[in-house]
């Protein structure tokens, strides 16, 4: 139970942080279906580009609805993060370089 108090305080916090700060927020289920288009929004790519993710297997689909794919959004938000944290870990490499080799960057 401690750990569920816990849990909902820091959700608690952090909501009043963001709407402090004049951010919008929302609340949603991880685990709602999505469109592939939802899901291209949502990681600010084109929708053939995340078929295309799809198909290879990095991110997993739900049974299809007829003949439309449909995404976990707790899916797509994992692959967000694991994306992200490439590209930060890319970027540092990038700007370590530059420094190294003097660029100005």
């Amino acid at each position: 139970m401690t750990d569920l108090v816990d849990s909902l305080t820091g959700v608690i916090e952090r909501t009043a942080e963001l709407l402090l700060a004049g951010k919008q927020v929302r609340v949603i289920e991880d685990d709602e279906a999505m469109t592939t288009q939802e899901a291209a929004d949502l990681l600010n790519v084109s929708r053939p580009h995340l078929v295309k993710l799809l198909e290879m297997g990095q991110i997993p689909q739900l049974p299809k609805v007829g003949r439309h794919r449909r995404v976990a959004r707790s899916a797509v938000l994992k692959y967000k993060r694991t994306r992200d944290v490439q590209r930060e870990a890319a970027l540092k490499e990038l700007a370590s370089l530059s420094q190294r080799h003097q660029l100005g960057y």
